[in-house]
């Protein structure tokens, strides 16, 4: 059986409460210690906003879709000049903690998908690694890491 359209699908627990763990992706300053390194503005529903990345110089358009406070977070962005959905539900768990699911669609089953079914899956787990580590140790996982990919500006984001 072969499937037609990729679909990236991640998932952790942070052991955080929903509120907090919800501030954190929406809000772009505290996204600058795990995530971006600048963003125009908050995620609010509807809004058109810039990300940027601290291993690219470039622009990444997002736009903002439908939020539901401590529970849901969506946006689009483009990937190959693909508009993509991603979408992140938050899901209170036991021990104060908050369940992270996130997924990301869809691409061809083709070359082209294959490649962003594997990079964009590993950037998905490292955002939820990153996020679960300034959250629950203050510690900085991204700064630096990727400082090798400014050489190569892979960056799939660029309009």
């Amino acid at each position: 059986m072969t499937t037609e359209k990729l679909e990236i699908e991640v998932a952790m627990q942070i052991q955080k409460p929903v509120h907090q763990v919800f501030d954190a992706i929406i809000n772009p300053d505290t996204m600058s210690y795990y995530f971006i390194s600048k963003s125009t503005g908050m995620m609010d529903e509807g809004s058109e906003l810039i990300w940027n990345f601290p291993e690219f110089e470039m622009d990444c358009p997002v736009r903002v879709g439908k939020i539901i406070k401590d529970e849901y977070i969506s946006f689009y962005w483009l990937v190959d000049e693909i508009e993509l959905l991603v979408e992140m539900t938050l899901t209170e768990k036991e021990n104060n903690s908050t369940l992270v699911t996130i997924t990301e669609k869809s691409r061809d089953n083709d070359l082209k998908g294959l490649k962003w079914l594997s990079g964009n899956s590993f950037g998905w787990a490292n955002f939820l690694t990153c996020l679960k580590g300034y959250l629950e140790y203050r510690i900085k996982l991204r700064k630096g890491a990727f400082d090798f990919m400014r050489e190569e500006n892979q960056c799939s984001f660029e309009k």
